[in-house]
């Protein structure tokens, strides 16, 4: 039988009713500026596991107040946020949707920060302050908060953890030549920080709990990283526990993609088939994939495991439900749903 968008598949303990990612896209709607979670995140991700997406990535969360993009972000640095996660987990298992959420600080990208951290101090952009370089007793600090963010997101009951180490956030910043220019272990070892903090995290879930990376593959950046830098960052990051990598790209610079390589559907397919061909760990491809039959063939091509359907998602809940009605595929359908899919067999 051929593998396809509504194949299950199974990782670690997790299995996946089918190949369809709802990525993490920050909502800046925390409740009064704290990190908290409200009612209008649980109905946000809620409607998407109704609307048929097999695995759910909840929005970046942060390991502590000054590591957030804004202050409108979401948090798990105290027990306190564990409570309304554990809200959204349970609204989208009852839908039918695996969940994970995506832990990270934000480094020099925290706008709203009276004083960002970074490996370095350098700013983002003429319009950014200045970070504070990290001591390594300050790493050490901030390694421990990634754990303590993950067990207590194992405590809101989620299916998989993972880290942002994508897109100009603070893993990313110490595993880029652009903005790590420490003379100690941490710039001696451009990954050493990362994998350090994957570490930590994989000793603080379940072991059968699947730990994802989202990773930029390239940089976008004429002095910054390629495609063989990451990979060679990969290797050592399974190694300290990656099962699975979210292939991404870009985002250290205000650099966007280039004019040779577009923003085009399906323009990032070839970063995730570079990770698959190298790696025997599912990869979750990503990049303006929301066409019905793109996003289908990236699975029957053996390009990735999954896809993730980022705006397609936000433009349309029920996304899942429709590709499987265009593509005459069979998947669950809500039965108060049923008479608007009558082409869906259950």
């Amino acid at each position: 039988m051929t593998t396809d968008l509504y194949s299950p598949i199974s990782i670690k303990n997790m299995t996946l009713k089918n190949r369809i990612v709802m990525p993490p896209m920050c909502m800046y709607s925390a409740r009064d500026q704290d990190g908290y979670t409200t009612d209008w995140h649980v109905s946000h991700y809620a409607t998407r596991a109704i609307g048929g997406t097999g695995l759910i990535i909840i929005e970046m969360t942060n390991i502590e107040p000054d590591g957030r993009i804004s202050n409108n972000c979401l948090g798990l640095w105290e027990d306190g946020q564990i409570e309304g996660i554990a809200k959204i987990v349970e609204a989208c298992h009852a839908a039918g949707a695996k969940v994970a959420i995506q832990i990270a600080h934000a480094g020099r990208k925290a706008t709203d920060a009276a004083t960002p951290v970074s490996s370095s101090p350098i700013a983002f952009d003429s319009n950014s302050k200045t970070p504070h370089e990290l001591t390594t007793s300050e790493i050490d600090v901030l390694i421990n908060k990634y754990a303590e963010a993950a067990k207590r997101a194992v405590k809101a009951g989620v299916d998989a953890i993972e880290l942002h180490g994508a897109h100009g956030y603070l893993i990313h910043q110490f595993q880029s030549p652009l903005t790590n220019k420490r003379s100690d272990k941490y710039g001696e070892n451009l990954g050493l920080f990362g994998e350090r903090v994957i570490s930590a995290v994989k000793n603080s879930i379940p072991a059968e709990m699947p730990l994802f990376l989202r990773t930029s593959a390239i940089e976008f950046h004429p002095e910054g990283y390629g495609l063989e830098h990451s990979l060679n960052l990969a290797a050592d990051y399974l190694t300290a526990g990656i099962d699975v990598f979210h292939v991404s790209a870009g985002g250290e610079s205000q650099n966007g993609p280039s004019a040779t390589i577009g923003s085009d559907a399906g323009y990032q397919l070839g970063l995730a088939q570079a990770f698959k061909n190298k790696f025997n760990v599912p990869i979750i491809a990503v990049g303006n994939l929301s066409d019905a039959a793109l996003s289908n063939s990236v699975i029957t091509n053996n390009q990735a495991d999954m896809v993730a359907v980022g705006r397609g998602l936000l433009r349309n809940p029920y996304w899942s439900l429709n590709t499987a009605a265009e593509l005459h595929k069979q998947t669950d359908v809500p039965k108060q749903y049923s008479p608007a899919f009558p082409d869906i067999k259950n």
